[in-house]
C-alpha cells in the first residue's frame, strides 16, 4: 500500500507554525534569527506568509521578555520546558495582536489551529483563554530594558547617560526601510516616480545623495528594478560611509572587511573606475559580495583572507582604506535583535582586540598621505572614541582629519550617531590620515 501523504496546513496556519520553530531555536535553544529566517522562509511559497512570519519573529524578539511577563502573569501554572514550542507559538499570537495589529479574528484562529499542527491539541483552549485575555485587556506594555543583560545595559548608560533611554527605546521599535539608489541606472527622482507609480511613498533627505525612506519594511522584490540593479537597500547610516571616506576618482580602495558588500557596491555606484580590492575573512559571506556586485554590474578584485595578518597582500600600497570592523552591534539591536541574546561581557574584550589588530594591519597597507575610515555599528565607547584615541597614540604617522557635524555627534576624534536618530541605525565614523614622510 503506497503511504498517504500529510495534508499540506492552510497558508495562515503554516506560517504560525514556522513562526512559533524559529523563535523557539532562537529564544531557547540559542539560535541565530537570520540563520533560522533563512532556512525555514524558503518552504513558504507565498511571499507575503514569508513577510508575515518575519515580522511576526522580530516583533518577538524585539522584547521577549515583554510576552513571556504576560504569559507566567496569566497563566495559573508555569509552562515547563517540555512547552518550550507552545509558548513561542503564544508569542507569535501576542505579536499578532500586539504590534503588528493583525485583524483578531485571523490572528487568534490561525493560531489556535497551529496548536493542533505542533501536536498540542489539548492545550488549544488554553491558547485560545491567553489570546482573547489579550484582545480584552492588552498586553501589558513591560520595561524595554528587561531583555538586555545587565551589564550591557550599564555599560552604555556609562557611556551614553543622558541618551539610555531613547537607546533602549530606539533598540525595541522596527526601523524604516532605507533604499541606496543606483545613479548610474537613474536619478533618485526618476525612482521616486516609479515607486509611486507602485502606491510605494518614499521620502527623500537631503543628507544622503541616494537615500531613501520608506516607512514601511516589504520584500526586496515588490520594489521596482530592484533584480536590475537600480536600487539596494542599505540603511542611511551605512550609507554615510562614502561620503566621510570620499575616495579621489580612480583610486586604489581596499574594503577590508566588505561583507555582505553594501558600502563597496555603493563606493563604485559612485566611481566604477575605481580599483577596488573586496576583502573577507569568510569565504561563504564573500559570495554574497560578488552577488551583490553582479546584480549592480559592478567589479571588484576579491579575496578570501584575514585583514588582520598582511600575508594577503602584494605589497602595492592603497590610496584608501574602509575599515567597517567587526563589532557588538550595538547600534544595530533593532535590525538584529537576537545580538542581545548572544552577546556575552567578554566578548566586548576580544571584539576590541581584534579591532585594534585590523587598525594596525590594514594601516600598512595604506599609503603615505593616504585615508583610512574607520566604522563601527556599535554605540560603545571602548570600540569606537577610545579604540581610535589608542591607535593614534601607538602610530606616530596617524593624524585624525575631523568629520562635520552631519556626520552625528561629537565623539572625540569621530562622529557617533545614535540609534533612530536621523531614522538611522547607530554608527561610529572616524577618518585618519597617514602623513607623508613622519
Amino acid at each position: 500500500m503506497t503511504p498517504s501523504r500529510p495534508v499540506p496546513l492552510p497558508a495562515g496556519v503554516a506560517s504560525r507554525v514556522v513562526a512559533a520553530r524559529v523563535l523557539d531555536a532562537v529564544l531557547h535553544r540559542g539560535h541565530s534569527l537570520k540563520a533560522e529566517l533563512a532556512s525555514s522562509l524558503p518552504t513558504l511559497p507565498d511571499v507575503r506568509d514569508r513577510a508575515l512570519v518575519e515580522a511576526i519573529c522580530f516583533a518577538v524578539v524585539r522584547q521577549p521578555a515583554r510576552y513571556a511577563a504576560a504569559i507566567d502573569g496569566w497563566t495559573a501554572r508555569p509552562l515547563g520546558r517540555r512547552d518550550a514550542l507552545l509558548r513561542a507559538l503564544l508569542y507569535v499570537g501576542l505579536a499578532q495582536l500586539d504590534p503588528l495589529g493583525l485583524p483578531s479574528h485571523a490572528a487568534v484562529d490561525a493560531t489556535v489551529e497551529a496548536t493542533r499542527a505542533i501536536k498540542r491539541p489539548h492545550q488549544a483552549g488554553l491558547v485560545n483563554a491567553l489570546l482573547r485575555r489579550a484582545l480584552r485587556d492588552g498586553v501589558p506594555a513591560g520595561d524595554p530594558s528587561a531583555h538586555w543583560p545587565g551589564w550591557l545595559r550599564d555599560r552604555i548608560a556609562r557611556d551614553w547617560p543622558d541618551d539610555i533611554d531613547s537607546i533602549l527605546s530606539e533598540s525595541a521599535s522596527p526601523p524604516p526601510m532605507w533604499l541606496r539608489v543606483n545613479l548610474q541606472r537613474g536619478s533618485r527622482e526618476a525612482y521616486v516616480a516609479a515607486l509611486a507609480d507602485s502606491a510605494i511613498a518614499a521620502g527623500a533627505p537631503d543628507e544622503a545623495a541616494e537615500a531613501l525612506r520608506l516607512e514601511a519594511a516589504m520584500p526586496v522584490a515588490t520594489l521596482p528594478g530592484f533584480a536590475d540593479g537600480v536600487v539596494s537597500v542599505q540603511d542611511i547610516a551605512a550609507q554615510r560611509v562614502a561620503d566621510a571616506l570620499a575616495p579621489p576618482p580612480g583610486c586604489r580602495v581596499l574594503d577590508a572587511c566588505a561583507a555582505p558588500g553594501g558600502k563597496t557596491a555603493h563606493l563604485l555606484e559612485r566611481d566604477p573606475m575605481l580599483a577596488l580590492t573586496a576583502l573577507d575573512v569568510d569565504a561563504r559571506r564573500l559570495e554574497t559580495v560578488r552577488a551583490n556586485l553582479g546584480r549592480l554590474g559592478l567589479r571588484a578584485t576579491t579575496v578570501a583572507a584575514d585583514a588582520a595578518d598582511t600575508a594577503w597582500w602584494d605589497g602595492v600600497p592603497f590610496d584608501v582604506v574602509l575599515l567597517d570592523a567587526p563589532c557588538s552591534a550595538t547600534g544595530i539591536v533593532r535590525r538584529q535583535p537576537d545580538v542581545l541574546l548572544h552577546r556575552r561581557a567578554s566578548d566586548i574584550d576580544a571584539l576590541v582586540a581584534l579591532q585594534a589588530r585590523l587598525l594596525d594591519a590594514t594601516w600598512t597597507t595604506l599609503a603615505p598621505g593616504g585615508v583610512l575610515l574607520y566604522a563601527t555599528c556599535s554605540i560603545l565607547k571602548d570600540e569606537n572614541e577610545r579604540q581610535v584615541d589608542a591607535f593614534l597614540a601607538r602610530t606616530p604617522d596617524a593624524v585624525a582629519e575631523p568629520l562635520p557635524e552631519e556626520f552625528g555627534r561629537d565623539a572625540g576624534v569621530g562622529r557617533q550617531r545614535l540609534p533612530g536618530e536621523g531614522g538611522g541605525d547607530g554608527f561610529f565614523y572616524a577618518r585618519v590620515r597617514k602623513q607623508a614622510g613622519a
